[in-house]
């Protein structure tokens, strides 16, 4: 198996693992407030990842820059924005039209591919970029009167731009540094800024009363999903992926993310999937399977 097929494995296992957590970080996020539960929520996979660098990878520590604290922290800075963004537009719109318009990163990352990597936009990267957003929309807004704007919107779109903009600079930042430091680095600036943001915008909740919350089953079993498997092994696993991969191909893939979600509501939380939410399904799957074919062409 060639390297490209297994990090794009690698990235559909992430994009499994977001999918079938969303339930519970969703419940979670009721109880702790958003950005208090992602400063530790990041604070902590920083943690997680440097303690896996000084027992089983100390040599790559001595590879750290200011070029590499740089870039990690612009990596960084796009995730936070792209987390701000989303929670703050939930606030002034539905989770349908959040959950589209966040997906159409997957036509704005090969813009941004094309800018940055120089990266030709292929007919077969639009197929499979407009198949998957064809999916989005249906699956997002199945059994409703559609995508209705309002002011939410809008913060939800720049949300969709800076996830965007992170798999592009991740595309540019991977192959010249180590994963796990760069994974690491920008996992903390993410916590770090969540916590300034809590700090600053979630007052409300005492230091008592944030600890209570902590020790609610649904909020530190969030945290303990979210730390590992979500936070510090996802986006380790995608560092290292977009060494051998497009930033297209991660877009696409990562729109697989609402169909595990949708699933996982199916069997865990009595949800039902309608004929027009299982063909956005399928489109999605389709354009993921598309720019697989391509790959192997």
């Amino acid at each position: 198996m060639n390297r490209t097929r297994l990090a794009d494995m690698g990235l559909l296992f992430v994009a499994f693992m977001w999918g079938c957590t969303f339930l519970i970080v969703q419940h979670a996020v009721q109880v702790l407030p958003p950005l208090a539960f992602n400063a530790i929520r990041f604070i902590g996979a920083a943690l997680l990842l440097a303690l896996i660098i000084a027992v089983f990878y100390r040599q790559e520590w001595k590879q750290l820059s200011w070029s590499m604290a740089g870039h990690a922290a612009l990596l960084g800075l796009f995730l936070f924005l792209g987390y701000s963004f989303q929670t703050v537009g939930l606030l002034y719109t539905s989770t349908s039209n959040a959950g589209f318009i966040t997906g159409l990163s997957v036509v704005i990352v090969p813009f941004l591919s094309f800018w940055l990597l120089k990266h030709r936009i292929s007919r077969f990267t639009w197929i499979s970029a407009l198949l998957a957003a064809a999916g989005l929309y249906l699956l997002a807004f199945a059994g409703t009167q559609g995508l209705a704007l309002n002011r939410g919107d809008a913060l939800v779109f720049l949300c969709a731009i800076a996830f965007g903009l992170h798999v592009a600079y991740t595309g540019v930042f991977a192959p010249r540094y180590p994963a796990l430091p760069l994974a690491s680095l920008q996992m903390l600036v993410v916590g770090v800024l969540s916590a300034a943001g809590s700090l600053l915008f979630e007052r409300s909740a005492s230091w008592t009363e944030t600890a209570g919350q902590l020790m609610q089953p649904e909020v530190w079993l969030a945290l303990l999903v979210s730390i590992g498997p979500t936070s510090a092994f996802a986006f380790w696993i995608q560092t290292v992926a977009q060494k051998f991969t497009s930033p297209s191909r991660v877009a696409v893939i990562f729109a697989m993310e609402p169909v595990f979600a949708a699933a996982t509501g199916v069997l865990f939380g009595g949800e039902r999937l309608g004929l027009a939410a299982g063909i956005g399904c399928m489109c999605i799957l389709g354009g993921m399977l598309l720019a697989e074919l391509k790959s192997a062409g």
